[in-house]
């Protein structure tokens, strides 16, 4: 069974695409969602929960761990739910979409900056190392800051970079001196702080609305 090609409810189109940081060379990153049949999951071998590839097939999660991941605020699963390109939406898929507000939550504040304090720490020591980071990471680690920020201060997540795209590019070619990048960094570590304490995103996920549906599509999948 092909269970993402016979079972997918949703596939977007992800990484730079999606950011609008698309350049001639940049690949189609795809990812998606399949319901895997209920019957499934009454043998000892249960399904996969996610399934990657192969060829143009997209990078697929099941749709329990999914929305798992979607509940601790996990930036690829919700820039997922937030693709502006959306290439496969079946009802289930538009159900899961109109769900994006029950995932959000201030938890984004430690789970986006803990990515990015990762990402900038291998950074430091590659440039200790080689004298030089590479650039494409650092460039997503100042993106998803951003995306952050907005979403602390408006409640919206926003994947696309808009206006940022020329100066954030210029970050991936290296032509942002290294100390520049670290005091873009600390400006936008400052803003992403002070948009905590009256973000208007609740404390916690909607974890029971989304727990609700996901009982609903187990029992219209059996």
């Amino acid at each position: 069974m092909n269970l993402v090609e016979e079972h997918s409810i949703l596939s977007v189109v992800a990484g730079s695409r999606a950011f609008g940081l698309a350049t001639a060379t940049s690949d189609h990153d795809r990812r998606g969602v399949y319901v895997a049949p209920t019957p499934l999951f009454w043998r000892f071998d249960k399904p996969p929960t996610h399934v990657e590839g192969p060829g143009e097939e997209p990078f697929s999660w099941e749709v329990e761990r999914f929305c798992a991941l979607a509940l601790t605020a996990n930036p690829n699963i919700l820039e997922v739910l937030h693709s502006p390109h959306v290439e496969v939406c079946t009802p289930l898929g538009t159900e899961l979409l109109a769900l994006r507000e029950a995932f959000l939550s201030r938890k984004v504040y430690q789970t986006y900056l803990g990515y990015v304090r990762a990402q900038l720490n291998r950074a430091e020591n590659a440039v200790a190392r080689d004298g030089t980071p590479t650039w494409k990471h650092v460039m997503h680690l100042l993106r998803l800051l951003d995306a952050g920020t907005g979403l602390l201060e408006t409640g919206a997540l926003t994947v696309d970079v808009g206006a940022d795209r020329d100066r954030l590019l210029a970050v991936r070619r290296g032509e942002v001196p290294w100390e520049r990048v670290k005091e873009w960094h600390a400006a936008a570590v400052g803003r992403f702080e002070r948009a905590l304490p009256d973000s208007p995103l609740p404390w916690e996920p909607d974890r029971a609305r989304v727990e609700d549906w996901l009982v609903s599509v187990r029992r219209r999948s059996l």
